[in-house]
């Protein structure tokens, strides 16, 4: 699978499974990704890294890596440090994008610093008791938002209100991770944007039955509608496009990226997170983008490993950092009118 641009390509070694809580639907991904690869006429050999290490490949000079992988391990940088320190092309996010990205404090704290608007929040360490971080959590008025500091997939999320909700609500996300994150909830709208590169892909509405988009509303519920494109003014897409694009180019973020919004009763776009490596099952929300662009999901995992081998990579092996922040900034309030505001200008990645 070669032209004259594009450097030679062997196999495309798609990772899949993993030992994250999200191993079921990264398994789901991977091999919807590997039968597309596929049918566009790559070699491809599915490995799970959960049965297979890294370093027990037989790694060649023209293997691409396809990362399917979610949740931890997989999204949070220390993957791809690994395929970078041994010179191996692969598709996404660099190590540092990666790990921003995956903890959602850090991501946060960068959006903050730069003035995108994003929901105030609390981190709180697993384990912590309520008497050192509840009235925090109360601070932020209204119902909060409660999840893992750096898991995917809305897993162990929950919305809660009041000091048992929210204690209960805490105890429950401290089984998926180190941390916990706590966030005002944004009343109105859920949309998402799907971003190939620094291209917009079609606005996506998510309309659950519930407040929040949960894992079960994700991946289980028949109530779940995604209206596509999202019915929203020019005016307002425009903000959520370029708030989004900010958002990415803020974190460093490469490849295909999927960036979570709430849209307020004022019109206002709040950043909640952005997905580095998004699904890719028939329910996945970055596919149906695509696929409303134009790209089948062939021609959509096809660009990205022709992506992945243009892109030059530094063999720095440099450690992936963790870190997290415990408590946002002040931010204005959520839900007032937004007049007198401006869309976010566009960044310079993180450095």
């Amino acid at each position: 699978m070669t032209d004259a641009c594009v450097p030679p390509i062997g196999r495309v070694i798609v990772l899949l499974g993993g030992e994250s809580a999200e191993r079921e639907i990264s398994i789901r991904s991977g091999n919807a990704v590997a039968e597309a690869l596929q049918s566009a006429g790559y070699k491809v050999e599915r490995v799970d890294p959960a049965r297979t290490a890294l370093d027990r490949i037989d790694w060649r000079p023209d293997d691409v890596c396809f990362l399917a992988l979610h949740g931890a391990a997989g999204e949070d940088g220390r993957v791809q440090q690994w395929l970078q320190d041994h010179g191996l092309r692969y598709t996404g996010s660099g190590p540092e994008a990666s790990r921003r990205a995956m903890h959602k404090s850090a991501a946060k704290a960068i959006w903050t610093e730069l003035g995108l608007p994003t929901p105030p929040w609390l981190c709180v360490a697993a384990g912590e008791p309520p008497q050192q971080w509840l009235a925090a959590a109360l601070s932020l008025g209204g119902p909060v938002v409660v999840k893992p500091d750096d898991q995917g997939s809305s897993i162990g999320l929950r919305l809660a209100a009041g000091r048992e909700e929210i204690v209960a609500a805490v105890a429950h996300a401290s089984q998926f991770g180190p941390a916990v994150l706590v966030e005002r909830f944004v009343p109105g709208r859920e949309i998402t944007a799907t971003l190939l590169g620094q291209t917009p892909l079609p606005l996506v509405e998510i309309e659950s039955a519930d407040s929040v988009f949960d894992y079960q509303a994700k991946y289980a519920s028949s109530a779940t509608r995604y209206r596509l494109p999202a019915p929203l003014e020019p005016m307002i897409a425009d903000d959520v496009i370029e708030t989004a694009l900010a958002a990415a180019e803020a974190l460093g973020v490469e490849g295909l990226s999927r960036v979570d919004l709430r849209l307020d009763p004022a019109g206002r776009p709040w950043l909640l997170e952005v997905n580095t490596t998004p699904g890719m099952t028939a329910r996945s929300l970055a596919p149906l983008a695509a696929q409303a662009a134009g790209l089948s999901l062939p021609q959509l995992c096809d660009r990205l490993v022709r992506e992945a081998v243009a892109v030059s990579r530094p063999r720095d092996g440099g450690e992936v950092r963790f870190e997290r922040v415990s408590r946002a900034p002040r931010s204005p309030d959520i839900g007032h009118s937004a007049s007198g505001t401006q869309s976010p200008a566009r960044l310079r990645p993180a450095q």
